[in-house]
């Protein structure tokens, strides 16, 4: 067979051949400078002649490349030619025979029913990275040539071993997964195991990690018990990924329940948090919300470091969206963060969340946060149900481009037998004499009518006495006693007007006071203080109750 008629349908020799035309000149016109037309051997003054590149026998050439090429013909694929590495690799292949029969290793790569293909179209097709026998991969192209003695057409197969690139990219895919599935055990075991469960919220959350390396790390939630019925909530992203994001993450996390311990404002504590996240890092910064739920108040009061705001679905289904303030992310410096409020009533759910959920890279932010505030409004359930709803309505699957953390925040609007557990009373003390012997005396009252036992009445009579008179003798007015139980405990708060806050001291035997606070930490299960907002503070102190207390 004339391999040299069919060597010009060879992949790239089209192109050189233009390549060569173009440079040819076709006309020699004296004293111009210009070379006459001339094969090769003629630059060379005779010296030495180079065969020119069409003269080269096709043949020695394909025999000599490390590339395995094989030539088949007609629609049975028949053998027409392989060269030496291909005879090689898989051994003589006899002319002449079907492919499916004699080139057993082009079934093994997938490559007969591309043979098929190209001779449909007369395009070439390209595969790579194939497995073929003995584990070596492949990339292969097929490459549509007409045959020059029987008019037939056929398929040349060129086939370039790339084992090594495979099986390196192989170990940087592996080194890949090795790396996120350290990232999400780390971001899982810096999240909370068990979310607390106050006593008057019921509370969800999800983390979904990204479906790559780098999508997995900065995304975290937390819920905090503050005492006293409050309870701090706690959404952030950090804007990095992988291991490094998660352990910035866990740091920040940490950080926040200890501020958390000192029940600040929410603004101070993402101030404290700001100066702390340029000290991790000064090249990584995080968005965050920090929000403290009062369920006397009946609402959110929180604050937001460039995070994304909080949804509030109302007892009525109205979604309200939280506004201003929102200052830039943690570790920037050089903003004062400050506090906003939203209602959160019973018979609400909020919704706290990162980018993930509603972030795309083909549609605008706001569109997503949009399409977010339908999905709650159409959401019921338990918390977790409406965290699964909100996450499949937003698309989020194991292979999503960025990780996802979502807190869901419900306060259950309680009625009949379930509502007589949820109580609440509060009485106004202008001082004097007689504000002493008016609390107690209401104290009693209330905790009478909330049928306690004998010893826990006695115990919170005393209590609210000794916080009353503190309040008395070293604040100022306005001064309220509030009393409330819930299913779990019972808590005794009184505010007054003056800001200092009181501390726990060791009172001398000649000391006529300084005993107060002592002796309610003592009898009480908890007890704390903290600022109000506007001024002033408030002292309180919570007992548990027995566990079968209707």
């Amino acid at each position: 067979m004339n391999f040299t008629r069919w060597s010009a349908r060879l992949p790239g020799t089209q192109r050189r051949a233009a390549a060569r035309s173009e440079h040819t000149v076709s006309v020699d016109r004296p004293g111009d400078g210009s070379v006459p037309p001339a094969r090769a051997e003629r630059l060379t003054d005779g010296a030495h002649t180079v065969p020119a590149v069409d003269e080269l026998p096709v043949r020695d050439v394909l025999d000599r490349i490390p590339a395995l090429v094989a030539l088949v013909h007609g629609p049975d694929h028949r053998i027409a030619y392989v060269n030496d590495a291909y005879v090689a690799a898989f051994g003589i292949r006899p002319a002449g025979e079907p492919a499916h029969e004699a080139l057993p290793e082009l079934e093994e790569l997938g490559l007969l029913p591309l043979l098929d293909q190209v001779l449909r179209s007369s395009r070439p097709r390209t595969v790579k990275s194939r497995k073929g026998p003995g584990g070596r991969f492949y990339t292969c192209t097929c490459t549509p040539v007409d045959m020059p003695d029987d008019g037939d057409r056929g398929v040349l197969v060129f086939a370039a071993d790339v084992t090594e690139h495979a099986e390196a990219a192989e170990r940087l895919r592996a080194s890949e997964r090795e790396q996120r599935e350290t990232a999400v055990t780390l971001q899982r075991s810096l999240l909370p195991q068990e979310l607390e469960q106050p006593d008057d919220l019921r509370i969800a959350a999800t983390y979904q990690p990204g479906g790559t390396e780098a999508a997995v790390g900065g995304d975290w939630y937390d819920v905090i018990t503050l005492g006293g019925g409050r309870t701090a909530l706690v959404i952030g992203d950090v804007m990095g990924r992988g291991v490094r994001a998660a352990a910035v993450m866990g740091q920040l996390r940490t950080a926040v329940r200890a501020y958390a311990r000192l029940d600040l404002p929410p603004h101070e504590v993402l101030q404290l948090l700001d100066g702390l996240a340029a000290e991790i890092d000064a090249h990584q910064i995080a968005t965050c919300v920090y929000a403290v739920h009062d369920p006397t108040e009946g609402r959110l009061v929180y604050a937001s470091a460039g995070h994304l705001p909080i949804l509030v679905r109302d007892e009525k289904g109205a979604i309200l969206r939280a506004g201003d303030p929102t200052g830039p992310p943690l570790g920037t410096g050089g903003w004062m963060h400050t506090s906003g409020w939203m209602p959160l009533a019973p018979g609400s759910t909020a919704v706290l969340y990162t980018d993930g959920l509603v972030e795309r890279r083909d549609a605008d932010l706001d569109e997503g946060i949009e399409a977010l505030e339908a999905a709650l409004a159409g959401a019921t359930g338990t918390p977790q149900v409406i965290c699964d709803r909100l996450l499949r309505s937003a698309g989020v699957t194991a292979g999503h481009d960025d990780d996802v953390a979502v807190l869901v925040i419900q306060h259950p609007a309680r009625n009949g037998q379930d509502g007589d557990l949820f109580r609440n009373a509060a009485l106004e003390l202008h001082g004097g004499v007689e504000a002493a012997p008016r609390a107690r005396a209401f104290a009693s009252g209330v905790l009478t009518s909330w049928r306690f036992p004998a010893e826990l009445h006695d115990l919170g009579v005393l209590a609210a006495s000794e916080l009353v008179a503190n309040s008395l003798q070293h604040g100022t007015p306005p001064m309220k006693l509030r009393l409330r139980r819930t299913d779990r405990r019972l808590i005794i708060e009184v505010t007054d007007g003056d800001d200092h806050l009181p501390r726990r001291r060791r009172a001398e035997p000649v000391d006529e006071a300084g005993r107060g606070i002592a002796i309610v930490a003592t009898i009480a299960s908890a007890w704390g203080s903290r600022r109000t907002p506007g001024g002033g503070k408030a002292v309180w102190c919570e007992f548990t109750l027995p566990r079968d207390e209707d």
